[in-house]
């Protein structure tokens, strides 16, 4: 009988312990003590061949060890770059620390981050100190409302006119945009003036206080030049358009003189005492010195600030407004018998702005609103695109803005 061979036994499996995360934790802390000794004490190549094993046990390290490291490196200014924007990239709460504060990201860095993570890490990008317009205009392409009003709160942050031409575009069906608008300083009378045609009556005020300037140092520069382009018969189109900007006098004597209206006044007259035809529409533009579609946006203004506007640049009596007003068939009066609160506001408009003051804006918005109306810009208002400036300038967009907008119900 053979001797039964002795089994052997396997050692007994023990469960395996759940590794300890002391020496992890203390191993990252000393890699990005190392990664923060000064340039003058640490060769590169050993900061990056630090930050490259870092990086490694970041990768599946917990989140709390993460977001250590991330407030470690945060005010270094030779931290890798690559960890940071490794860091930047993470949850929100590690990527916060790197996102607002840190030094070391270039504008390149922050670009790519930007299109690579979620609203609310932009918007923490959005309150650093100092933004670049590059890096804004990345940020406002996503047309996140709050994070543009957060770069239009921070003062740090630099706006290109791309950006701002976004913005000003979300801002007619987007009020908030209008009130952080209005304190920029890369605000344009372009973009002022167009914004009025949808602003608050609030920041209307304000919009005609900052953009409402005399023409003077134009005028002045520019008088020797009406005498010529009168003997050439204005043939330069776009320089008679300039000059109509510039010119002094408000009022079209040609127009009064085609007119079967003897002055402004007495189509104004007419107009209360039948009513506000398209004919008498006209005849009111062409003698105020604008076109009819000009004269039909100021007469169609809601709110009614534009028609103050018109009346105080076009040289009429205080009494003409309240005539125009009724001849719109408009509210002048309360059950009470007291002024209309929205005809008080426009008389206000009225004594507020001077004379000069007020044929700036006139001209302006005449310019704006129609010296770029050709074929190819009437197409793409008819078809809801705002022209790029580049291709057809500054008044084409300001006529597209405000002719394809349509108000909120």
């Amino acid at each position: 009988m053979t001797a039964n061979t002795a089994l052997e036994l396997a050692p007994t499996p023990q469960p395996v312990a759940e590794p300890k995360f002391d020496v992890r934790r203390a191993l990252a802390k000393r890699l990005a003590d190392v990664i923060c000794i000064p340039e003058s004490q640490l060769a590169p190549q050993e900061r990056h061949m630090a930050g490259d094993v870092l990086v490694e046990m970041l990768r599946t390290a917990d989140i709390e060890l993460r977001e250590s490291v991330a407030k470690r490196l945060t005010m270094l200014n030779e931290a890798p770059r690559t960890i940071l924007v490794i860091l930047a990239k993470d949850d929100i709460q590690v990527a916060k620390h790197v996102l607002e504060k840190t030094k070391s990201l270039t504008d390149s860095d922050l670009i790519q981050i930007s299109r690579k993570v979620s609203g609310e890490h932009r918007k923490v990008i959005a309150m650093r100190r100092n933004i670049s317009d590059a890096v804004t205009d990345v940020l406002v392409e996503f047309m996140e409302e709050d994070v543009v009003e957060t770069l239009l709160n921070n003062p740090g942050s630099n706006f290109s006119e791309t950006a701002l031409q976004r913005i000003l575009t979300m801002s007619r069906n987007h009020e908030p945009y209008v009130k952080l608008l209005l304190p920029r300083p890369e605000l344009r009378p372009s973009h002022g003036l167009t914004m009025f045609w949808w602003a608050k009556a609030p920041e209307r005020r304000k919009l005609l206080k900052r953009f409402s300037i005399a023409r003077t140092v134009l005028q002045q520069s520019c008088a020797d030049l009406f005498p010529k382009a009168a003997a050439d018969g204005w043939s330069d189109p776009a320089a008679r358009k300039a000059l109509q900007f510039i010119e002094r006098r408000q009022r079209n004597r040609a127009a009064i003189e085609r007119s079967e209206f003897e002055n402004l006044e007495e189509a104004i007259e007419a107009a209360e005492l039948h009513r506000m035809t398209r004919k008498i529409t006209q005849e009111i533009s062409y003698i105020a010195g604008i076109k009819p579609a000009t004269g039909a946006q100021i007469l169609t203004d809601k709110s009614g600030e534009a028609i103050g506007v018109l009346c105080k640049a076009a040289g009429l009596k205080r009494e003409y407004i309240t005539r125009l007003w009724k001849a719109m068939k408009r509210p002048h009066l309360n059950a009470d018998g007291s002024e209309h609160p929205d005809l008080t506001r426009v008389v206000a408009t009225y004594d507020e702005i001077s004379t000069d003051k007020a044929q700036t804006v006139l001209r302006y918005w005449n310019w704006s609103l129609t010296s770029s109306l050709n074929a190819d810009v009437l197409r793409l208002i008819k078809d809801g695109v705002i022209p790029r400036e580049e291709d057809y300038g500054a008044a084409a967009i300001t006529a597209a803005l405000v002719f394809s907008h349509k108000p909120n119900p």
